[in-house]
């Protein structure tokens, strides 16, 4: 009973069938994203449709899964091509080609799940003549506390957005007092309080958060907009609270406050990247197309300035020219004014997947290809 009942599964993932059903269901996935874009923007499409076992739709407040993700299709495919090749391909010179093919098949599945999986996307804006070593997430936000007691230097506890959401009580080596999360709001507006009468009470008792009131927003997903989020926080030291503040991406500026002999900022702000190395802006270039403002292209001239404190190295960025170093890779993405770039920076260890399977699926069709030639070759010629 069991024997046969593991023969009838094995048949389904081996099946042919399958793999149409597979390959319909993605075409289908691929063409509804392709809708929804307008709407969700490619970040949230991804998310919503690629990066997700079941594709959700909202029924008043409940969200039913309705149809199949990518990493569900996706697996399904990987499993139903493994399983073909172990029950149905016999290993030999003839199918070389084949076996090359669905290897690089098997690679881009792969490289694409690690992909979703590790790529991380951020922005550096410089100046001219600036010079930074971090960059910053466009999505995720943090709560950064500041010990900025030293004028030359920066002691941060950085906190990431989700333990805000999550309530999570955060109590850090580095800080003499715990942050304790009392409400979180995805994205919001900044109002003050003569602007908005009909605002509840703020819970806020520190700070600029009782002279202002936090609106909620529809959370967005599109391209050239950006959620704001805003949450209270009580800063609890060993003698009792130091108040309730609220933080916001909207704010701006840090908030400052003394305590325990030393001097604290907190903020919320994107996230942070900082790497062991430093780019300064030497020259930002572009041109447009005459009588109008459209750009035509446009560069940055940025230098290197290695951790060892070394002259460092020059180097042009400019479209589909970018920089890769250290394991990150800077495009760019825009500019602001006539003296800032704008440089996407991506971190994704699994980059050079794509090409290596996109490779080995051309050179296995080709070795198929030459195989049957000689094959026919040799029959025409007896």
């Amino acid at each position: 009973m069991i024997t046969e009942y593991l023969r009838q599964v094995r048949s389904v993932f081996v099946s042919l069938r399958l793999t149409v059903v597979l390959i319909a269901l993605s075409i289908v996935l691929v063409f509804w994203a392709t809708l929804d874009q307008v709407h969700l923007g490619v970040w949230g499409v991804q998310q919503k449709f690629f990066h997700s076992f079941l594709v959700y739709q909202g029924l008043g407040e409940l969200r039913i899964p309705v149809y199949p993700g990518g990493y569900l299709i996706g697996g399904l495919l990987l499993v139903n091509l493994l399983s073909a090749h172990l029950y149905r391909f016999k290993a030999g010179w003839r199918k070389s080609g084949i076996w090359i093919a669905h290897a690089g098949l098997v690679l881009l599945l792969l490289g694409e799940l690690a992909s979703g999986l590790l790529q991380r996307d951020y922005q550096m804006r410089l100046d001219e003549g600036e010079t930074k070593n971090y960059a910053e997430s466009t999505r995720r936000n943090e709560l950064a506390i500041i010990d900025a007691t030293d004028p030359d230097f920066d002691d941060v506890v950085a906190i990431p957005e989700s333990l805000l959401a999550g309530g999570t009580v955060v109590q850090n080596p580095k800080l003499p007092f715990k942050v304790v999360p009392k409400g979180y709001v995805p994205n919001s507006e900044i109002r003050m309080r003569a602007e908005a009468p009909n605002a509840p009470p703020s819970p806020a008792t520190a700070g600029m958060g009782p002279m202002v009131a936090v609106v909620p927003l529809e959370v967005t997903y599109k391209e050239d907009e950006r959620n704001l989020p805003s949450a209270f926080v009580e800063l609890v030291g060993p003698d009792g609270t130091l108040g309730t503040w609220l933080v916001s991406a909207g704010l701006g500026n840090p908030q400052s406050f003394p305590y325990g002999g030393r001097s604290w900022k907190i903020v919320m702000r994107p996230e942070r990247r900082y790497q062991p190395f430093s780019l300064t802006l030497e020259k930002f270039s572009h041109d447009i197309y005459p009588g109008t403002d459209i750009p035509k292209n446009f560069s940055s001239k940025v230098r290197i300035n290695a951790p060892d404190g070394g002259p460092g190295r020059e180097v042009l960025i400019y479209m589909n020219n970018p920089l890769r170093y250290a394991g990150l890779t800077y495009y760019q993405a825009g500019f602001d004014g006539d003296r800032t770039a704008i440089l996407q920076v991506v971190r994704n260890p699994s980059w050079l997947v794509p090409y290596i399977s996109c490779a080995a699926i051309a050179l296995g069709l080709a070795v198929q290809f030459l195989i049957h030639l000689v094959g026919f070759a040799r029959g025409r010629r007896a």
